[in-house]
């Protein structure tokens, strides 16, 4: 919890169990957080594209709900920083089980026929995700969701590993790319949580253009959000090479990574 020195605004009290670094109602009377909230758009507008990329390109849904899936955490992560209500920290923490269960189930089942359904881990997620959502409603507890969360992501980087040692090791730029990006932005967390008070003061003496800088949770959203779109390109990537299509990575206006399939298999 950061120290309790932020205003009111037009949301009220904070009712979530948490509340970050950044004070409170210092940019709008309408975003509690305001940093916290705009950088939510990386996860928002970009995954929308994929989305609608990976549909036109007529691949399988899965990647359409992964991308989906990331930008419903965008969505409810937009809306928690927003308001700091726990409903809506509901909607943030909730999502990034579920969705980070659907990337779980693309990277495990990627050596599969195409358009095949396996029930069994399908099954096994969704236990996963109900029981998850269970305990977390009844014990309140942030650090039980962080550490379900952080078991989903170590199930995603050791079934990764595998793949670009053992099966397709040409692949390994954009995993390692992605993953050393969302360790990024992890090692930001966490220095956001340990010295808030710090962070705080700082901002109390630099330029508002400087402070901005500082606020580190704001960073972590941009830097797991990049992170976890360039896994989704990583799936697919790995997906598309598997049925033999040509998969390229290509940099949309010379800056946003985006995957192409070409639609001709090889021979």
């Amino acid at each position: 919890m950061a120290p309790s020195i932020d205003r009111q605004g037009y949301w009220g009290r904070p009712t979530s169990t948490l509340d970050w670094c950044e004070e409170n109602y210092i940019v709008s009377f309408y975003i509690a957080e305001f940093w916290n909230t705009v950088s939510n758009l990386i996860m928002i507008l970009p995954p929308i594209y994929g989305a609608i990329q990976t549909f036109r390109d007529g691949l399988e849904s899965r990647y359409i709900c992964s991308f989906l899936g990331l930008a419903a955490v965008g969505v409810g992560s937009w809306c928690f920083h927003m308001t700091l209500l726990y409903e809506m920290q509901l909607l943030d923490e909730l999502p990034m089980i579920y969705s980070t269960c659907v990337f779980v189930y693309c990277i495990y089942e990627c050596f599969k026929q195409e358009k095949s359904v396996s029930l069994f881990p399908i099954a096994l997620l969704l236990i996963f995700s109900v029981s998850v959502t269970v305990v977390y409603l009844q014990w309140k507890e942030p650090v039980f969701h962080q550490v379900m969360y952080g078991a989903l992501v170590a199930c995603l980087v050791l079934r990764s590993i595998f793949i670009v040692t053992w099966v397709y090791p040409w692949h390994k730029p954009l995993f390692y790319t992605s993953l050393a990006i969302f360790l990024l932005g992890f090692l930001l967390w966490n220095i956001d949580n340990i010295f808030c008070d710090s962070l705080r003061a700082s901002r109390q003496t630099l330029p508002p253009g400087v402070g901005v800088v500082t606020q580190f949770h704001a960073w972590w959203h941009i830097f797991t959000g990049l992170g976890s779109y360039l896994h989704i390109l990583f799936s697919l990537q790995i997906r598309s090479t598997y049925l033999k299509y040509r998969p390229k990575v290509k940099f949309l206006c010379g800056v946003w990574p985006t995957l192409h399939i070409e639609p001709q298999r090889t021979s």
